[in-house]
């Protein structure tokens, strides 16, 4: 009979992200199934789609249901509990997570105000876009931030192009115009992905849209370049390649306001839109500053000891998007998937030394570079940047490839190999069979 390591204690992980599900995930194959750990993930949402695919979900170009996790399912499958629900605080001398009522659509609550008992918390709620206080973003701009909200930009976009055929007179100044903030990757990649699948919409018999002429896409950056965060030769290419699609990019370009049909720049320029995206800058939920009296940064992050251990708590975790980790004299560590799932496989290793009471070994962020996906017209990005001292950059159907790669080990991470063969297989017949946008 296996030796049990340790007494059966409760971990509980809040927030379901890439970080989040892998981690109760990994923990929950081997401890939680022989139940020597009790593994409570809690998350508002009822399914996971990984994050850096939200603006294919936007565009049209992925169908989110052969995509997304049930975590109810994912829970079952791998000795983890799924409870729904928004986490709004921390009794720290209770050791208690207090999470908010849950309401379905109507209004209706689901379940009550509860609270949670653990001997170990982690934290991964993520982040959210930081608006900076811009007027007129939380009124009249969406973000991608979740399923919903792509869905909705989704369902807006279609709406438009359907709009627009159905009028009889010459289209507006605004109409099939979009307006994306922000020129990170979210933002270069919604507006590649955009221009193909807009054109895909109109072609479905919108035959009184003119792609060429009526729909325009403008993307907008406060820094100097596309993609600021990323090598210079990166972001010329991509430049580049959006010029040749004949997006208009913006650079230099500060946001003074968003009003419901326009951008407005400090300049006195006006950019009209009728779809406009705030896609500029990140920050930790507002919740997160100083709860339970917690130390964080300016944007909200939990700040963390080199073991991803709150520096006021030694019994809390943070890793992903909302934990400010030391990477040195670069700064903090990146808010990149990437990181999210070094830091849960870091601490699936962690969490049983720290319950034994051994100490901890410290997380160290490895770069592996970064991958911009310019959908069918490929991909863009460095590799190795930190192993090697240098970027090594590349583009094309290579990088392409390297982007799938890194999805399909975010899959196998949460489904093992069988899972993920088979439901990729699937994924090719149904695209012989269905239109490759999403039409509703």
């Amino acid at each position: 009979m296996r030796k049990r390591l340790f007494e059966k204690s409760r971990i509980v992980i809040a927030g379901g992200g890439a970080g989040g599900l892998e981690l109760a995930t990994r923990l929950g194959d081997k401890y939680g199934r022989r139940g020597e750990l009790e593994i409570t993930l809690i998350e508002r949402n009822r399914t996971y789609v990984w994050k850096p695919k939200l603006h294919e979900i936007a565009a049209g170009s992925m169908d989110i249901g052969a995509h997304e996790v049930d975590y109810l399912a994912q829970s079952y499958w791998h000795g983890f509990r799924y409870r729904v629900g928004e986490m709004t605080g921390i009794d720290r001398d209770c050791r208690q997570v207090q999470v908010a009522p849950h309401l379905d659509a109507e209004g209706r609550e689901v379940t009550p105000k509860r609270t949670f008992d653990y001997d170990v918390l982690v934290l991964a709620v993520g982040s959210q876009n930081n608006d900076f206080g811009t007027p007129g973003v939380a009124d009249h701009a969406m973000k991608l931030e979740t399923q919903a909200d792509a869905r909705l930009f989704h369902e807006r976009m279609v709406n438009a192009c359907i709009r627009a055929h159905a009028q009889s007179s010459p289209l507006g100044v605004h109409q099939l115009k979009v307006a994306i903030v922000g020129a990170g990757a979210t933002g270069v990649e919604l507006a590649a992905e955009l221009h193909r699948t807009t054109r895909e919409v109109v072609a479905y018999g919108l035959d009184q849209v003119d792609p060429q002429k009526d729909i325009r896409i403008t993307l907008i950056e406060a820094a100097e370049r596309v993609l600021p965060a990323l090598p210079e030769r990166v972001s010329k290419e991509t430049e580049k390649l959006l010029a040749r699609l004949g997006i208009e990019v913006l650079v230099g370009a500060k946001v003074s306001e968003v009003g419901a049909d326009r951008v407005s720049l400090t300049d006195g320029r006006t950019i009209p839109a009728e779809l406009i995206v705030w896609a500029a800058g990140v920050k930790a939920p507002d919740f997160l500053k100083d709860i339970a009296g917690l130390e964080t940064n300016r944007i909200n992050q939990l700040v963390v000891r080199p073991t991803l251990q709150t520096t006021r708590d030694a019994g809390i975790f943070a890793i992903g998007d909302c934990s400010a980790c030391s990477w040195g004299e670069r700064g903090n560590v990146p808010p990149r998937a990437q990181a999210a799932h070094q830091q849960a496989a870091h601490l699936y290793c962690q969490i049983p030394r720290f319950l034994q009471g051994k100490p901890l070994d410290a997380y160290r962020y490895r770069d592996f570079g970064s991958l911009i996906s310019l959908g069918e017209f490929g991909a863009v990005g460095s590799i190795l940047g930190a192993l090697l001292g240098s970027n090594l950059v590349f583009e094309g159907m290579f990088a392409r490839m390297m982007y799938l790669s890194l999805y399909k080990m975010h899959e196998y991470a949460l489904h093992g190999l069988a899972k993920v063969t088979l439901s990729t297989l699937a994924r090719l017949i149904n695209r012989r069979t269905e239109p490759h946008v999403k039409l509703h």
